[in-house]
């Protein structure tokens, strides 16, 4: 059974951008934050907690049905299979995302989409982010 990314326990994270580094150390073979699929953020101000923009997993994305060269494909259990040989670059995927979580790399021309693969989570030290299966079955 597929797993989908949760970030369930933001109360714990403590912005090391442990996660943000795995996956673009990982996917993207970069160091660079900005290179990471994953954004971790505050809320604002002095003293507020730490928001993750990770990918929701949709049953039916929006992402690949928006994609008309075929380089998204829905993955059984939530999400996308990004293929990037396949990518033209037209950014359709970026505008249909419903959560605003898929960003565009105009140095590559590819969109920086989360893939569910969980290398945020086996480098995250305090277990914010967990790969978990979907309980409503989708």
């Amino acid at each position: 059974m597929a797993k989908i990314l949760q970030a369930n326990y933001m109360a714990k994270c403590i912005g090391c951008y442990s996660c943000m580094l795995a996956c673009a150390r990982t996917v993207r073979h970069s160091f660079s934050l900005q290179q990471s699929a994953i954004q971790i953020h505050t809320a604002g101000g002095l003293q507020s907690r730490f928001l993750a923009d990770i990918c929701r997993g949709c049953s039916e994305p929006a992402c690949a049905k928006a994609c008309h060269c075929g380089a998204l494909l829905p993955r059984n259990g939530g999400g996308v299979r990004f293929i990037p040989e396949k990518c033209l670059g037209c950014q359709e995927c970026v505008e249909a995302c419903v959560v605003k979580t898929i960003r565009f790399d105009h140095t590559s021309n590819k969109p920086l989409i989360c893939i569910q693969c969980g290398s945020c989570t086996r480098f995250c030290p305090h277990q914010v982010i967990t790969m978990e299966v979907r309980e409503d079955g989708r």
